[in-house]
C-alpha cells in the first residue's frame, strides 16, 4: 500500500510538468506552423521566377544536381575551383535573362549550365591578341543561350562574333515529332532573336550574322563556310542523318583546336544524336576527338 500511495503521489505532483511541458510544445508546433506558413508564401514568388510554367523546363536544381555539375566540368576541362564559380554565373546568366527576355532557352538546367560553364573554359581564341573568337549556332530558338554565351565569353575576356543557323519558321522545327507548340508562346522569329541578343551587350539588328535556313541547305552553307570558327554549336536537327551531316559540314569549318558542342549526346530522347556521333568517329578519320561530356552535351576538340 505504501508503494503505491507513492505512485499517486508522485503522479499528482506530476501533473503540473506534465502539462508545463504539453503546453511549450504546443507553443513550439504552433510557431513551427506558422514558419512553413511563411516559407511556403515565400517561395511562391521564387516558383514564379523558376518553375517551368512558360519555359517547359523548371530551374531550381538541387545542391546535389549542382555539385554533380561541378565536378563533370572539371572533369572535362581541369578547370579547378573556376569550374563552380563558372556553374554559378552561368545559372545566374540563365534565370536573369529567361527573366528579362521573351522565349526560352531549350533544355533543362544542367544541360544549359553546363554548356555555359564549360565552353569558356574550353575555348582558344585566335588571332595576335588571342582573345578574338568566331562562333557558329546551329539552332538558335529564341536566341537567349546565344546571349548568354556571348555574355560569358566577355567575362572571360573574349571577344566573339557570332553567326546563327536557323529555320526561324515561326516554330521549332524537329524532324520525327509532330508537336512544335512554343511553351511560351513566344514565335521563333529572327526579330526575337535580335531583341534577345541585344539582352547579352549587343545592340538590336547588329552584332550577329543571322542566315535564315536549315543547316543542310547548300545556299546556306555556302554564305556561312566564309571563314573558320573556334566555336561551334551544334543543336539543330536531331535526327540521325542530320546529326551526322552537320558534323561532316562542322570538319570542314572548325577551326584549329576549335571547341565542337554536340548538345543533347546520350539524351535518351533523342538517340540519334549520340548514335551519329559515335559512328562519326568510329571512322578514325575524323578531326574531332571527344574532350569530354557535361551532363547531355559532348565536347569535342578538332585537330
Amino acid at each position: 500500500m505504501p508503494s503505491l500511495l507513492s505512485n499517486r503521489l508522485t503522479k499528482w505532483a506530476l501533473r503540473p510538468v506534465a502539462a508545463l511541458v504539453d503546453q511549450r510544445i504546443s507553443r513550439h508546433t504552433a510557431g513551427l506552423r506558422r514558419e512553413v506558413t511563411e516559407l511556403r508564401r515565400k517561395q511562391h514568388g521564387v516558383s514564379m521566377l523558376l518553375d517551368r510554367t512558360g519555359r517547359g523546363q523548371h530551374r531550381m536544381p538541387t545542391p546535389d544536381q549542382i555539385d554533380t555539375l561541378v565536378r563533370e566540368v572539371d572533369a572535362a576541362t581541369d578547370a579547378g575551383e573556376r569550374a563552380r564559380r563558372n556553374v554559378t554565373v552561368a545559372y545566374r546568366n540563365v534565370v536573369a535573362l529567361e527573366a528579362l527576355g521573351v522565349g526560352r532557352m531549350a533544355g533543362g538546367t544542367s544541360n544549359v549550365c553546363g554548356k555555359l560553364a564549360t565552353i569558356p573554359l574550353l575555348a582558344r581564341p585566335e588571332g595576335k591578341d588571342r582573345h578574338v573568337l568566331e562562333v557558329l549556332e546551329i539552332g538558335t530558338l529564341h536566341g537567349l543561350f546565344a546571349a548568354a554565351l556571348m555574355r560569358m565569353l566577355h567575362r572571360t575576356g573574349i571577344e566573339a562574333t557570332l553567326t546563327i543557323v536557323d529555320p526561324l519558321a515561326g516554330s521549332q522545327l524537329q524532324p520525327g515529332t509532330t508537336d512544335h507548340e512554343e511553351p511560351t508562346g513566344t514565335p521563333v522569329r529572327e526579330d526575337v532573336v535580335r531583341a534577345n541578343l541585344a539582352l547579352g551587350g549587343g545592340r538590336p539588328g547588329t552584332g550577329a550574322r543571322i542566315r535564315q535556313g536549315f543547316s543542310g541547305d547548300p545556299r546556306v552553307r555556302a554564305e556561312v563556310s566564309d571563314r573558320k570558327y573556334g566555336v561551334i554549336v551544334v543543336d539543330g536537327d536531331h535526327s540521325f542523318e542530320g546529326v551526322l551531316a552537320d558534323l561532316e559540314w562542322v570538319e570542314q569549318i572548325a577551326a584549329p583546336d576549335a571547341v565542337v558542342v554536340l548538345d543533347d549526346y546520350g539524351d535518351a530522347r533523342w538517340p540519334g544524336v549520340k548514335e551519329a556521333l559515335d559512328k562519326h568517329l568510329a571512322g578514325g578519320d575524323s578531326r574531332l576527338t571527344m574532350a569530354g561530356r557535361v551532363a547531355t552535351s559532348a565536347f569535342l576538340r578538332a585537330g
